[in-house]
């Protein structure tokens, strides 16, 4: 009897995506996702995003070995149809601990949503956004005037928050970024880095002449009056890869690149 997981195969829609499915369903066997015990994700990094995020919602993790076929691919691993299993069994485990983003809006309705690279409160309209930031219950900026803000993971630093001349943080590291983007006032703040523990909390100053949105990676909830982020331990998430190529050694190089 094999002592194999069991593996489901998942694939972004693009026609090379689905190309490399059709070819790994013809040289090994896979079972639904709800009875898997690993995932094999086939696209960019937005498909792993997106296949994170639905076992997020289920409720139900299990580990994700990815290959790219899609653009940049830095949470995936190299494109190969030879030697799965044995690439799976060398694989090195990582894992990463989503954001947690409860939202208030201005019409008091809530939501709570996971973001696992990182929460982003963005303007609506060409008025720049007003927003009193509190770290653990404690404001230290009252009135922070900006395009936006965010709060990245280490997994989400080289994204989003490395465009916004935030910091580079190692895997593991036990940190969180705290980025702005565009800041007008105060104009020499340059962000926070803080530990992964802390509460932020951003409520919108004049929330209805200055519309702000937020957004947990790809998700937006319009119009916000309060945002509050926090790490959600109860959920990690594992993700496989080569060992010539893991995801701590990707995050570390970014910091060399010119």
């Amino acid at each position: 009897m094999s002592s194999e997981p069991r593996r489901a195969l998942l694939a972004s829609p693009t026609q090379a995506a689905r190309a490399a499915e059709e070819r790994l369903r013809g040289a090994y066997d896979f079972v639904p996702v709800d009875q898997a015990e690993m995932i094999i994700a086939l696209g960019g990094d937005g498909f792993m995003l997106q296949t994170l995020h639905a076992m997020l919602e289920s409720r139900r993790t299990v580990p994700v070995f990815g290959m790219n076929l899609g653009t940049v691919g830095f949470l995936m691993n190299e494109w190969r149809l030879e030697r799965l299993e044995q690439r799976i069994e060398a694989a090195k485990s990582f894992k990463v601990t989503p954001l947690r983003m409860t939202v208030d809006t201005i019409d008091g309705e809530r939501f709570s949503i996971p973001a696992i690279n990182e929460v982003s409160l963005l303007r609506e309209t060409r008025q720049t956004a007003k927003l009193e930031v509190q770290v653990n219950g404690r404001p230290v900026l009252p009135e922070l005037v900006c395009d936006g803000v965010l709060v990245a993971t280490s997994a989400g630093s080289t994204a989003y928050n490395l465009s916004a001349h935030g910091p580079i943080l190692p895997l593991g590291s036990g940190l969180v970024a705290l980025t702005p983007i565009s800041p007008f006032r105060p104009r020499r703040w340059r962000g926070a880095i803080l530990p992964e523990n802390t509460i932020i909390k951003f409520t919108v100053l004049d929330a209805v002449k200055r519309p702000v949105s937020a957004v947990a990676d790809q998700r937006e909830v319009r119009d916000v009056a309060q945002v509050e982020v926090q790490i959600d331990r109860a959920t990690p998430l594992t993700l496989l890869f080569d060992p010539e190529h893991t995801l701590d050694d990707r995050i570390a190089a970014e910091q060399f690149i010119a």
